[in-house]
């Protein structure tokens, strides 16, 4: 009897032939090696892509029993991690080598090479996506053959390699540039998000990690500013209190989840409500300080599902583009209930990094998952397009081969790479059709 796999948002769904879950990279080449002619397989992990990216068409496999450690280079703070580690286990995997990774994003369900494969990020302006950390990675090709790239024998090949969606082949170790294990302190506020965006650059560049969330039909932006410390080490203006499990749940679960999906089913039902709900979530969020493990400050448990389109444009341009995307809203008179999420990163030399050769403000637009998407995000992706935007390979475009040809100089390279390795398309499907021809 088929399964179905169904992504996190419930936006993707397909029946393929057959789901294989395999235990060692030996059992990814044999099953590779196996295919049936036209038959094609593609790998997931924790299923948090909003498009297609790891639907497949015939044969669908689990990466989540190839995960742990590999080897760790305490020297050089390199850990080899097996493909299918969830992002939520790695702190504790590395907690006994004092390392942590250099950076994450607010959510950490995904496996670390799906991660990777579709330039998953954080934000900090002196920080790159976790494809940027990627020091090797070994893959099953096509004839089922294991391949290895490395930063030190061919650093070319590995940027071309690591963000590829899956379409090279299967990802079955990645090794990461890992830092000393740190502390976050975090301090989070309010203010006008016209001067948040006016002063975008100065703001960013003033502490390591920064981000800010703007509820549409409000002037304030909740902000995050987050300073790395190393453990022990003292807070430059004092500690602040410390937070409980219980204030930690309370914010997170209580606040940050089940207020705000009930705010969002009143929404749904009157939404004239819209404005006045938005003012009181950032109201909610208030002024606070602490600090913990890093880990700990960067995700959130996020229960409240959705949907959700994130462009990475040029720093400079980025601000301006979040002023067009706020008039567009204002001037269509919708009523969206779900914040835009405002970061930015370091530029990079991966050659399908949402990142690479320039600095970038990341822009993501949500809306619950009761809403269709459709009525929005078409309006608001030419925007994001207009200013020169790159989508995240995991969230929600319209974007083709030719579209993403004119905004990544090593497009044609990489496609040309796939059609070397993968010519029978053995881990093709319709959306890297749509992507790559």
């Amino acid at each position: 009897m088929n399964r179905t796999f169904t992504n996190w948002s419930g936006s993707v769904t397909t029946t393929p032939d057959a789901f294989h879950y395999p235990a060692t990279v030996t059992e990814v080449a044999e099953l590779v090696r196996g295919l049936p002619a036209g038959h094609s397989i593609r790998p997931f992990g924790g299923a948090h892509s909003f498009t297609p990216c790891a639907a497949g068409e015939s044969n669908m496999l689990s990466l989540d029993k190839l995960s742990g450690v590999v080897s760790v280079d305490r020297e050089r703070k390199r850990v080899r991690f097996l493909a299918g580690t969830r992002l939520h286990a790695v702190p504790t995997l590395l907690a006994p080598f004092g390392l942590a990774l250099a950076n994450q994003g607010d959510i950490d369900a995904q496996s670390l090479a799906g991660a990777v494969s579709t330039s998953t990020h954080g934000t900090g302006i002196d920080f790159t996506g976790f494809a940027g950390t990627v020091t090797g990675l070994s893959l099953i090709d096509a004839t089922g053959t294991l391949r290895e790239y490395s930063i030190d024998t061919d650093p070319e090949m590995l940027r071309l390699v690591a963000v590829s969606l899956g379409a090279l082949g299967i990802v079955v170790e990645v090794e990461m540039q890992c830092v000393d294990a740190f502390d976050l302190l975090a301090v989070e506020s309010t203010a006008n998000i016209d001067d948040v965006l006016d002063t975008w650059e100065e703001r960013t560049r003033a502490v390591d990690h920064f981000e800010a969330f703007w509820f549409p039909h409000t002037d304030t932006a909740m902000i995050k500013n987050n300073t790395r410390l190393a453990p022990g080490a003292p807070a430059p203006d004092g500690e602040p209190p410390s937070r409980s499990w219980l204030t930690r749940t309370i914010e997170e679960e209580v606040v940050g989840n089940g207020v705000f999906a009930a705010a969002l089913a009143l929404a749904r039902t009157v939404p004239s409500t819209t404005p006045f709900l938005n003012g009181v979530a950032v109201k909610a969020m208030g002024a606070k300080s602490y600090r913990s493990r890093a880990h700990d400050v960067f995700a959130t448990p996020r229960r409240v599902r959705f949907h959700e389109m994130e462009y990475a444009v040029d720093l400079e341009a980025g601000p301006d583009t979040v002023k067009e995307i706020r008039a567009e809203i204002d001037r269509r008179g919708w009523m969206i209930p779900f914040p835009l999420e405002l970061r930015s990163t370091a530029a990079d030399d991966v050659a399908l990094s949402t990142s690479t050769g320039r600095e970038s403000m990341y822009i993501a637009v949500h809306v619950p998952k009761a809403t269709d998407p459709n009525d929005y995000f078409p309006v608001l992706e030419p925007i994001l397009r207009a200013a020169g935007g790159r989508p995240h390979w995991g969230k929600m475009h319209t974007m083709q081969r030719d579209d993403l040809l004119a905004v990544y100089p090593r497009f044609d390279e990489f496609c040309a790479l796939r059609e070397e390795m993968d010519p029978q398309r053995r881990f093709g499907s319709e959306y890297l059709r749509r992507m790559f021809g």
